[in-house]
Protein backbone atom coordinates (compact mmCIF):
# COMPACT_ATOMS: atom_id res chain seq x y z
CA UNK A 1 0.00 0.00 0.00
CA UNK A 2 1.67 3.42 -1.18
CA UNK A 3 1.30 5.88 1.98
CA UNK A 4 -0.91 9.34 0.80
CA UNK A 5 0.84 11.90 2.03
CA UNK A 6 -0.57 15.41 2.75
CA UNK A 7 2.23 16.72 -0.02
CA UNK A 8 0.31 14.48 -2.41
CA UNK A 9 -2.94 15.28 -1.39
CA UNK A 10 -1.41 19.18 -1.49
CA UNK A 11 -4.71 19.67 0.63
CA UNK A 12 -3.04 22.43 3.10
CA UNK A 13 -6.86 23.47 4.52
CA UNK A 14 -6.62 19.95 6.14
CA UNK A 15 -3.40 20.25 8.40
CA UNK A 16 -3.96 23.96 9.12
CA UNK A 17 -2.33 25.96 6.60
CA UNK A 18 -5.10 26.97 4.78
CA UNK A 19 -6.57 28.81 7.92
CA UNK A 20 -3.24 31.11 7.99
CA UNK A 21 -3.59 31.77 4.17
CA UNK A 22 -7.05 32.45 4.37
CA UNK A 23 -6.14 34.60 7.31
CA UNK A 24 -3.66 36.31 5.31
CA UNK A 25 -5.64 37.03 2.14
CA UNK A 26 -8.12 38.40 3.90
CA UNK A 27 -5.53 40.85 5.70
CA UNK A 28 -3.46 41.90 2.35
CA UNK A 29 -6.64 42.35 0.45
CA UNK A 30 -9.97 42.70 -0.97
CA UNK A 31 -12.07 39.40 0.41
CA UNK A 32 -15.02 37.52 -1.78
CA UNK A 33 -17.44 39.91 -3.59
CA UNK A 34 -19.28 37.20 -5.25
CA UNK A 35 -22.10 39.02 -5.94
CA UNK A 36 -24.70 36.31 -4.75
CA UNK A 37 -27.68 37.24 -7.40
CA UNK A 38 -28.07 34.12 -9.44
CA UNK A 39 -26.32 33.88 -12.45
CA UNK A 40 -27.59 32.48 -16.25
CA UNK A 41 -25.58 29.51 -15.42
CA UNK A 42 -27.48 28.54 -11.84
CA UNK A 43 -30.11 25.81 -12.20
CA UNK A 44 -33.44 27.35 -11.36
CA UNK A 45 -34.71 27.02 -8.44
CA UNK A 46 -38.29 28.97 -7.95
CA UNK A 47 -39.42 30.40 -11.63
CA UNK A 48 -41.26 32.96 -11.89
CA UNK A 49 -44.25 32.01 -13.85
CA UNK A 50 -43.64 34.90 -16.63
CA UNK A 51 -40.22 33.36 -17.02
CA UNK A 52 -39.82 31.53 -20.06
CA UNK A 53 -39.28 28.02 -20.73
CA UNK A 54 -35.52 27.58 -21.77
CA UNK A 55 -33.57 24.57 -22.51
CA UNK A 56 -30.38 24.51 -21.25
CA UNK A 57 -27.30 21.79 -22.44
CA UNK A 58 -24.77 20.45 -19.55
CA UNK A 59 -21.97 22.65 -19.32
CA UNK A 60 -19.55 22.22 -22.14
CA UNK A 61 -22.32 20.80 -24.39
CA UNK A 62 -22.97 16.89 -24.56
CA UNK A 63 -20.26 16.39 -26.98
CA UNK A 64 -17.76 18.25 -24.95
CA UNK A 65 -14.80 15.80 -24.58
CA UNK A 66 -15.19 14.19 -27.57
CA UNK A 67 -12.76 16.91 -28.76
CA UNK A 68 -9.83 15.74 -26.74
CA UNK A 69 -7.87 12.66 -28.59
CA UNK A 70 -8.13 9.93 -25.89
CA UNK A 71 -10.23 11.60 -23.51
CA UNK A 72 -13.47 10.66 -21.20
CA UNK A 73 -16.15 9.10 -23.19
CA UNK A 74 -18.65 11.75 -25.02
CA UNK A 75 -21.72 8.97 -25.32
CA UNK A 76 -24.92 10.29 -23.54
CA UNK A 77 -24.71 6.65 -20.93
CA UNK A 78 -20.89 7.56 -19.55
CA UNK A 79 -21.13 10.19 -16.27
CA UNK A 80 -17.82 10.47 -14.45
CA UNK A 81 -17.96 9.60 -11.15
CA UNK A 82 -14.07 9.42 -9.99
CA UNK A 83 -12.12 9.39 -6.95
CA UNK A 84 -9.14 11.16 -5.77
CA UNK A 85 -5.34 10.03 -5.68
CA UNK A 86 -6.23 6.27 -5.50
CA UNK A 87 -3.30 3.76 -5.55
CA UNK A 88 -3.93 0.59 -7.76
CA UNK A 89 -1.06 -1.79 -6.57
CA UNK A 90 -2.37 -5.36 -6.86
CA UNK A 91 -5.02 -6.83 -9.77
CA UNK A 92 -7.81 -6.62 -7.00
CA UNK A 93 -7.74 -3.03 -6.03
CA UNK A 94 -9.52 -1.94 -9.09
CA UNK A 95 -12.55 -4.41 -8.78
CA UNK A 96 -13.25 -3.04 -5.50
CA UNK A 97 -13.75 0.13 -6.77
CA UNK A 98 -15.66 -0.66 -9.42
CA UNK A 99 -18.14 -2.75 -7.53
CA UNK A 100 -18.42 0.37 -5.78
CA UNK A 101 -19.71 2.12 -9.06
CA UNK A 102 -15.83 4.49 -9.63
CA UNK A 103 -15.26 4.62 -13.22
CA UNK A 104 -12.21 6.70 -12.94
CA UNK A 105 -8.96 7.63 -11.20
CA UNK A 106 -8.77 10.80 -10.68
CA UNK A 107 -4.43 11.66 -10.28
CA UNK A 108 -3.64 7.67 -9.45
CA UNK A 109 -0.27 7.70 -7.61
CA UNK A 110 2.84 7.03 -9.28
CA UNK A 111 3.90 3.84 -8.25
CA UNK A 112 0.30 2.34 -9.84
CA UNK A 113 -0.29 0.24 -12.48
CA UNK A 114 -2.79 1.61 -14.45
CA UNK A 115 -3.42 -1.80 -16.38
CA UNK A 116 -5.39 -2.53 -13.65
CA UNK A 117 -7.67 0.30 -14.28
CA UNK A 118 -7.87 -0.37 -17.86
CA UNK A 119 -8.67 -4.39 -17.57
CA UNK A 120 -11.77 -2.99 -15.64
CA UNK A 121 -12.55 -0.47 -18.46
CA UNK A 122 -11.78 2.10 -15.98
CA UNK A 123 -9.74 5.37 -17.21
CA UNK A 124 -7.32 7.35 -15.16
CA UNK A 125 -6.41 10.91 -15.20
CA UNK A 126 -2.32 11.62 -13.93
CA UNK A 127 -0.29 14.22 -13.08
CA UNK A 128 2.93 12.09 -14.55
CA UNK A 129 2.84 10.71 -18.17
CA UNK A 130 1.40 7.23 -18.12
CA UNK A 131 0.93 5.51 -21.16
CA UNK A 132 -2.97 4.72 -21.15
CA UNK A 133 -4.15 7.67 -19.08
CA UNK A 134 -6.99 10.08 -20.59
CA UNK A 135 -5.74 13.24 -19.32
CA UNK A 136 -3.33 15.12 -17.00
CA UNK A 137 -4.15 16.43 -13.14
CA UNK A 138 -2.03 19.45 -12.78
CA UNK A 139 -1.32 21.17 -9.37
CA UNK A 140 -4.46 20.77 -6.24
CA UNK A 141 -5.84 23.80 -4.56
CA UNK A 142 -2.66 26.44 -5.43
CA UNK A 143 -5.27 29.02 -4.78
CA UNK A 144 -4.94 28.02 -0.71
CA UNK A 145 -1.06 27.31 -0.52
CA UNK A 146 0.61 29.34 -3.23
CA UNK A 147 -2.32 32.19 -3.57
CA UNK A 148 -3.50 34.32 -6.75
CA UNK A 149 -0.12 35.65 -8.57
CA UNK A 150 2.55 35.85 -10.87
CA UNK A 151 5.33 35.91 -8.88
CA UNK A 152 7.95 33.36 -9.36
CA UNK A 153 7.66 29.96 -8.06
CA UNK A 154 10.48 27.87 -5.93
CA UNK A 155 9.47 24.40 -6.97
CA UNK A 156 8.69 23.66 -3.43
CA UNK A 157 5.11 22.11 -2.40
CA UNK A 158 4.09 22.74 1.46
CA UNK A 159 5.75 21.75 3.98
CA UNK A 160 8.37 21.85 1.99
CA UNK A 161 10.07 24.78 2.78
CA UNK A 162 9.00 28.72 0.78
CA UNK A 163 6.54 28.44 -2.24
CA UNK A 164 6.85 31.69 -4.23
CA UNK A 165 9.74 33.75 -4.32
CA UNK A 166 9.70 37.02 -2.23
CA UNK A 167 8.18 34.49 -0.25
CA UNK A 168 5.62 36.91 1.18
CA UNK A 169 4.37 37.05 -2.79
CA UNK A 170 1.94 35.05 -4.67
CA UNK A 171 2.52 32.46 -7.44
CA UNK A 172 -0.66 30.40 -7.75
CA UNK A 173 -0.81 31.38 -11.37
CA UNK A 174 2.78 30.59 -11.87
CA UNK A 175 2.50 27.45 -10.66
CA UNK A 176 -0.55 25.85 -13.05
CA UNK A 177 0.77 28.45 -16.38
CA UNK A 178 4.03 25.63 -15.66
CA UNK A 179 2.13 22.74 -14.82
CA UNK A 180 0.47 23.48 -17.96
CA UNK A 181 3.69 23.84 -19.71
CA UNK A 182 4.45 20.28 -20.40
CA UNK A 183 1.24 18.97 -21.48
CA UNK A 184 1.11 17.88 -24.83
CA UNK A 185 -1.06 20.21 -27.39
CA UNK A 186 -4.84 18.73 -27.28
CA UNK A 187 -5.21 16.92 -23.86
CA UNK A 188 -7.66 16.84 -21.92
CA UNK A 189 -6.60 18.87 -18.31
CA UNK A 190 -8.03 18.74 -14.71
CA UNK A 191 -7.94 20.93 -11.75
CA UNK A 192 -9.28 21.37 -8.01
CA UNK A 193 -9.21 24.09 -6.05
CA UNK A 194 -10.42 25.20 -2.49
CA UNK A 195 -11.38 27.81 -0.08
CA UNK A 196 -9.27 30.29 -2.11
CA UNK A 197 -11.50 30.35 -5.45
CA UNK A 198 -14.21 29.52 -3.17
CA UNK A 199 -14.25 31.54 0.31
CA UNK A 200 -11.22 33.81 0.07
CA UNK A 201 -10.37 35.57 -3.34
CA UNK A 202 -12.38 38.12 -5.39
CA UNK A 203 -14.27 37.00 -8.38
CA UNK A 204 -11.31 38.68 -10.86
CA UNK A 205 -9.03 36.74 -8.94
CA UNK A 206 -10.58 33.49 -8.48
CA UNK A 207 -11.49 33.95 -12.32
CA UNK A 208 -8.05 33.30 -13.64
CA UNK A 209 -7.63 30.16 -11.69
CA UNK A 210 -11.14 28.77 -13.10
CA UNK A 211 -10.60 29.88 -16.59
CA UNK A 212 -7.05 30.11 -17.22
CA UNK A 213 -5.49 26.77 -17.29
CA UNK A 214 -7.95 23.61 -16.90
CA UNK A 215 -10.95 22.02 -19.15
CA UNK A 216 -12.38 20.87 -16.48
CA UNK A 217 -12.42 22.10 -12.98
CA UNK A 218 -13.57 21.79 -9.59
CA UNK A 219 -13.65 22.78 -6.05
CA UNK A 220 -13.74 21.27 -2.66
CA UNK A 221 -15.68 22.28 0.23
CA UNK A 222 -16.11 19.96 2.79
CA UNK A 223 -19.31 21.10 4.63
CA UNK A 224 -20.37 17.99 6.76
CA UNK A 225 -16.49 17.24 8.06
CA UNK A 226 -14.52 20.25 7.72
CA UNK A 227 -13.64 22.06 11.43
CA UNK A 228 -13.66 25.33 9.77
CA UNK A 229 -16.01 26.12 7.17
CA UNK A 230 -18.67 27.14 9.31
CA UNK A 231 -16.30 29.94 10.41
CA UNK A 232 -16.61 33.82 9.46
CA UNK A 233 -13.67 33.93 7.13
CA UNK A 234 -15.32 31.19 5.35
CA UNK A 235 -19.10 29.49 4.78
CA UNK A 236 -20.03 32.50 7.65
CA UNK A 237 -18.44 35.02 4.57
CA UNK A 238 -20.57 33.99 1.91
CA UNK A 239 -23.84 32.71 3.18
CA UNK A 240 -24.14 34.85 6.91
CA UNK A 241 -23.25 37.99 6.20
CA UNK A 242 -19.68 37.62 7.92
CA UNK A 243 -21.35 36.01 11.05
CA UNK A 244 -20.66 31.97 12.10
CA UNK A 245 -22.94 29.92 10.27
CA UNK A 246 -25.18 27.69 12.30
CA UNK A 247 -24.86 24.32 12.26
CA UNK A 248 -28.24 23.73 11.02
CA UNK A 249 -26.97 26.08 8.14
CA UNK A 250 -23.62 24.72 7.48
CA UNK A 251 -23.70 21.04 7.94
CA UNK A 252 -26.25 21.16 5.31
CA UNK A 253 -25.92 18.87 2.03
CA UNK A 254 -27.24 21.98 -0.07
CA UNK A 255 -23.67 23.85 0.66
CA UNK A 256 -22.69 21.13 -1.84
CA UNK A 257 -24.86 22.61 -4.99
CA UNK A 258 -23.43 26.19 -3.42
CA UNK A 259 -20.03 25.18 -3.95
CA UNK A 260 -20.61 23.99 -7.80
CA UNK A 261 -22.99 27.58 -8.12
CA UNK A 262 -19.92 29.46 -7.05
CA UNK A 263 -17.11 28.11 -9.31
CA UNK A 264 -19.83 27.52 -12.37
CA UNK A 265 -20.61 31.25 -11.62
CA UNK A 266 -16.94 32.06 -12.58
CA UNK A 267 -16.37 30.43 -15.74
CA UNK A 268 -16.22 32.41 -18.38
CA UNK A 269 -17.87 32.23 -21.29
CA UNK A 270 -20.57 30.72 -18.92
CA UNK A 271 -21.43 27.60 -19.38
CA UNK A 272 -18.23 26.28 -21.62
CA UNK A 273 -17.10 23.91 -19.67
CA UNK A 274 -17.54 21.14 -17.02
CA UNK A 275 -17.26 21.67 -13.37
CA UNK A 276 -17.01 18.88 -11.12
CA UNK A 277 -17.83 18.53 -7.35
CA UNK A 278 -16.28 17.06 -4.50
CA UNK A 279 -17.52 15.20 -1.90
CA UNK A 280 -15.85 13.36 1.02
CA UNK A 281 -16.46 9.90 2.20
CA UNK A 282 -14.80 9.48 5.81
CA UNK A 283 -12.94 11.79 7.81
CA UNK A 284 -10.16 13.92 5.99
CA UNK A 285 -9.65 16.02 8.99
CA UNK A 286 -6.83 16.00 11.59
CA UNK A 287 -8.17 18.22 14.37
CA UNK A 288 -10.37 16.49 17.29
CA UNK A 289 -13.46 18.40 16.90
CA UNK A 290 -14.34 17.33 12.82
CA UNK A 291 -16.81 15.44 12.13
CA UNK A 292 -17.24 12.22 10.16
CA UNK A 293 -19.09 11.92 7.14
CA UNK A 294 -22.69 9.80 7.51
CA UNK A 295 -23.96 7.94 3.86
CA UNK A 296 -27.25 9.33 3.64
CA UNK A 297 -24.89 13.03 3.80
CA UNK A 298 -23.35 11.62 0.98
CA UNK A 299 -25.86 10.62 -0.81
CA UNK A 300 -27.33 14.17 -0.42
CA UNK A 301 -23.90 16.43 -0.98
CA UNK A 302 -23.28 14.12 -4.58
CA UNK A 303 -27.16 14.78 -5.41
CA UNK A 304 -27.30 18.67 -4.25
CA UNK A 305 -24.11 19.03 -6.65
CA UNK A 306 -26.08 16.94 -9.45
CA UNK A 307 -28.87 19.54 -9.01
CA UNK A 308 -26.65 22.16 -9.24
CA UNK A 309 -25.19 21.47 -12.85
CA UNK A 310 -22.11 19.11 -11.75
CA UNK A 311 -20.89 17.43 -14.91
CA UNK A 312 -18.65 15.25 -12.39
CA UNK A 313 -18.50 13.91 -8.82
CA UNK A 314 -14.82 12.77 -7.22
CA UNK A 315 -15.19 11.33 -3.87
CA UNK A 316 -11.88 12.21 -0.95
CA UNK A 317 -11.17 8.41 -0.16
CA UNK A 318 -8.70 9.29 2.83
CA UNK A 319 -9.34 9.48 6.21
CA UNK A 320 -6.61 12.04 7.57
CA UNK A 321 -7.93 11.77 11.40
CA UNK A 322 -11.07 9.98 13.54
CA UNK A 323 -11.51 6.50 15.00
CA UNK A 324 -10.31 4.56 11.67
CA UNK A 325 -7.52 6.16 9.48
CA UNK A 326 -7.32 4.63 6.03
CA UNK A 327 -5.83 5.68 2.56
CA UNK A 328 -8.82 3.83 1.07
CA UNK A 329 -12.07 4.24 2.84
CA UNK A 330 -13.99 2.70 0.09
CA UNK A 331 -12.27 -0.88 0.06
CA UNK A 332 -11.29 -0.68 3.44
CA UNK A 333 -13.14 -1.82 6.86
CA UNK A 334 -13.20 2.17 7.51
CA UNK A 335 -15.58 2.64 4.70
CA UNK A 336 -17.94 0.17 5.98
CA UNK A 337 -21.07 2.34 7.19
CA UNK A 338 -21.16 4.63 4.22
CA UNK A 339 -19.73 2.18 1.33
CA UNK A 340 -23.61 0.84 0.57
CA UNK A 341 -24.81 4.11 0.29
CA UNK A 342 -21.94 5.32 -2.05
CA UNK A 343 -22.93 2.53 -4.17
CA UNK A 344 -26.29 3.30 -4.23
CA UNK A 345 -25.93 6.83 -5.09
CA UNK A 346 -23.15 5.77 -7.83
CA UNK A 347 -25.79 2.60 -9.07
CA UNK A 348 -28.31 5.78 -9.34
CA UNK A 349 -26.12 8.10 -11.32
CA UNK A 350 -25.02 5.27 -13.63
CA UNK A 351 -28.40 4.25 -14.71
CA UNK A 352 -29.51 8.03 -14.90
CA UNK A 353 -26.58 9.19 -16.80
CA UNK A 354 -28.44 9.78 -19.90
CA UNK A 355 -30.69 12.16 -17.85
CA UNK A 356 -27.86 13.57 -16.73
CA UNK A 357 -26.31 14.49 -19.90
CA UNK A 358 -29.54 15.63 -21.42
CA UNK A 359 -30.82 19.31 -21.44
CA UNK A 360 -32.18 21.91 -18.41
CA UNK A 361 -35.24 22.96 -18.93
CA UNK A 362 -34.96 26.15 -16.81
CA UNK A 363 -38.11 27.76 -15.47
CA UNK A 364 -40.35 24.86 -15.45
CA UNK A 365 -40.79 24.55 -11.36
CA UNK A 366 -42.00 26.83 -8.85
CA UNK A 367 -41.58 25.35 -5.51
CA UNK A 368 -40.75 27.18 -2.18
CA UNK A 369 -37.22 27.26 -0.38
CA UNK A 370 -36.69 24.99 1.68
CA UNK A 371 -35.43 22.57 -1.55
CA UNK A 372 -33.60 22.62 -4.26
CA UNK A 373 -34.60 21.06 -7.86
CA UNK A 374 -33.88 20.90 -11.30
CA UNK A 375 -35.67 19.81 -14.05
CA UNK A 376 -34.23 17.24 -17.40
CA UNK A 377 -36.02 16.17 -20.49
CA UNK A 378 -34.99 12.72 -21.80
CA UNK A 379 -36.44 10.69 -24.31
CA UNK A 380 -40.22 12.07 -24.10
CA UNK A 381 -40.43 12.75 -20.30
CA UNK A 382 -39.70 15.57 -17.67
CA UNK A 383 -36.97 14.34 -14.53
CA UNK A 384 -37.40 16.59 -11.20
CA UNK A 385 -34.46 15.93 -8.74
CA UNK A 386 -35.00 17.35 -5.89
CA UNK A 387 -33.23 17.52 -2.36
CA UNK A 388 -33.65 19.13 0.81
CA UNK A 389 -31.99 22.52 0.98
CA UNK A 390 -32.75 23.12 5.32
CA UNK A 391 -32.25 21.31 8.68
CA UNK A 392 -35.51 19.40 9.60
CA UNK A 393 -38.38 17.43 8.20
CA UNK A 394 -40.88 19.49 5.24
CA UNK A 395 -43.16 19.41 2.84
CA UNK A 396 -42.53 20.60 -0.46
CA UNK A 397 -45.22 21.74 -3.49
CA UNK A 398 -44.24 21.58 -6.57
CA UNK A 399 -45.72 23.29 -9.07
CA UNK A 400 -45.03 22.56 -13.47
CA UNK A 401 -46.19 25.46 -15.19
CA UNK A 402 -46.23 23.72 -18.57
CA UNK A 403 -47.95 21.39 -17.45
CA UNK A 404 -50.82 23.51 -15.63
CA UNK A 405 -53.77 21.22 -17.01
CA UNK A 406 -52.68 17.97 -16.45
CA UNK A 407 -52.99 15.53 -13.62
CA UNK A 408 -50.89 12.64 -13.76
CA UNK A 409 -49.19 9.96 -11.77
CA UNK A 410 -45.58 11.05 -10.81
CA UNK A 411 -43.11 8.41 -10.64
CA UNK A 412 -40.66 8.57 -7.89
CA UNK A 413 -37.51 6.70 -8.98
CA UNK A 414 -36.36 3.60 -6.81
CA UNK A 415 -38.75 4.18 -4.60
CA UNK A 416 -41.50 1.80 -5.66
CA UNK A 417 -44.28 4.62 -5.23
CA UNK A 418 -45.66 7.24 -6.98
CA UNK A 419 -47.24 11.18 -5.91
CA UNK A 420 -50.55 12.36 -7.94
CA UNK A 421 -50.13 15.19 -9.82
CA UNK A 422 -53.22 17.40 -10.05
CA UNK A 423 -53.29 20.57 -12.45
CA UNK A 424 -49.80 20.30 -12.45
CA UNK A 425 -49.32 20.35 -8.98
CA UNK A 426 -47.76 17.94 -7.14
CA UNK A 427 -45.84 17.67 -3.05
CA UNK A 428 -44.41 14.89 -1.49
CA UNK A 429 -42.38 14.59 2.21
CA UNK A 430 -38.66 15.38 2.96
CA UNK A 431 -37.85 13.58 5.99
CA UNK A 432 -34.46 15.60 6.75
CA UNK A 433 -31.99 17.76 5.23
CA UNK A 434 -30.69 14.70 3.76
CA UNK A 435 -33.89 13.81 1.66
CA UNK A 436 -33.57 13.45 -2.16
CA UNK A 437 -36.60 12.45 -4.53
CA UNK A 438 -36.01 11.86 -7.53
CA UNK A 439 -39.24 11.94 -9.67
CA UNK A 440 -40.38 11.56 -13.65
CA UNK A 441 -43.58 12.73 -16.07
CA UNK A 442 -44.06 10.12 -18.26
CA UNK A 443 -44.51 11.92 -21.48
CA UNK A 444 -44.51 15.35 -20.50
CA UNK A 445 -42.13 16.36 -22.78
CA UNK A 446 -44.39 17.40 -25.53
CA UNK A 447 -46.29 19.53 -23.42
CA UNK A 448 -43.41 22.09 -22.25
CA UNK A 449 -40.77 21.85 -24.79
CA UNK A 450 -42.00 23.25 -28.74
Amino acid sequence: MEKITPRRTASAKRFGLGILIGSALLASGPSLVWDQTPSSAAPAQAAAAADPLQLRQVDGGPEYFAKFPKSLPADSSYFPIGVWLESLMEPTDAPKDHLVGINLYVDLTSSSDITFATNQGMRALTSNPVSGAVGWVIADEPDMWAGPGDAPWTRNWPGAGPICTPETERCGYTIQREMRKGIPAGQLVYANYGKGVTFWETNEQASIFVNEFQDVVSADNYWFTDPYICGPSEGGAVLAAGAELSPEKCRLAANYGWTVDRVRSLVQPAMSKPVWAFVEVGHPFTDPKAPTISGPEVRAAVWSSLIHGARGIVYFNHNFGGACMSQHVLRESCGDAVRPWVTDVNGQINRLAPVLNAPFLDNALSHGEGVDAAVKVHDGSLYVLAGSAQAGQQDALFQMSCLAGADAAVTVLDENRTVAMTKGVFSDHFADGNAVHLYRVDGAAASCVR
